[in-house]
């Protein structure tokens, strides 16, 4: 095959691992009864204990606007809470709450018999090719805008 076509095969599969992955229609994902940005935010701000809006934006790639909905609906929810810093009021600490806490580690235990069923049905002999490739494909999609060509 030649890499025009190795390239729109490539294409045709990443839009049908987006579709699976119920990235197309935020409305529909969900993930334990949240949505999926949700469920990454909760996620990434249970790992770090506590964190800033803008810290959390850049680790999700989401502008600051969208995450702070996305919190704010966390807040609603008492899934998270907010704290500003005395010291310096613009910064703003996000927190697990206790219920967001016993959702984060309902969500990475979820998580993680998921994807480690995932993992087992890969042939073995394949394992560390899907991760090598996942990797490489990781490292070009951070290397490339899919709009900056558009005009």
């Amino acid at each position: 095959m030649d890499n025009q076509t190795d390239a729109k095969i490539f294409r045709e599969l990443v839009r049908r691992l987006e579709r699976k992955l119920g990235l197309l229609d935020e409305l529909e994902a969900s993930c334990c009864g949240i949505s999926f940005a949700q469920c990454h935010a909760m996620v990434e701000i249970g790992r770090a204990g506590s964190i800033s809006l803008n810290d959390l934006a850049d680790i999700l790639t989401l502008d600051k606007s969208t995450m702070s909905r996305t919190i704010n609906n966390l807040v609603a929810n008492d899934l998270v809470s907010r704290e500003i810093d005395p010291g310096d009021r613009r910064y703003v600490a996000i927190q697990l709450t206790e219920s967001g806490q016993k959702a984060f580690q309902t969500i990475e235990r979820g998580m993680a018999e998921f994807f480690a069923n995932v993992y087992q049905s890969i042939p073995e002999s394949k394992r560390e090719q899907v991760l090598d490739s996942l990797e490489i494909l990781l490292a070009a999609l951070a290397e490339n805008d899919c709009c900056k060509n558009l005009g």
